[in-house]
């Protein structure tokens, strides 16, 4: 499945619109530093809208068991994004990197 994802993920990305927000509410006082770099950075704030429409199409696409793996690697992967704080440098590298586990 880790595999899959990342091929998948780019076959989907078109399908992701670039003038929307990012996938979580950039007015909230309390964003988390990556959370906030993001919402400051168009370029990036595009990567999470293109993550969040692959994942909830293949989250459509894919079996329950498939599907519980791919959301295990999503989290893992936030986590890992987080860790990024506001390093502009490493949200990218997250976002292009394509694994989630």
């Amino acid at each position: 499945m880790t595999k899959l994802f990342p091929i998948l993920a780019l076959l989907a990305m078109p399908l992701a619109n670039p003038a929307q927000a990012a996938s979580f509410d950039c007015e909230k006082a309390d964003l988390a530093a990556d959370e906030q770099a993001i919402c400051d950075n168009r370029d990036i704030n595009d990567a999470d809208v293109k993550m969040v429409a692959t994942f909830d199409l293949l989250s459509g696409l894919l079996a329950m068991g498939a599907r519980g793996s791919m959301q295990d690697g999503q989290i893992a992967w936030l986590d890992r994004r987080q860790a990024c704080g506001d390093d502009l440098a490493c949200l990218r590298s997250a976002y292009r990197s394509g694994k989630r586990s």
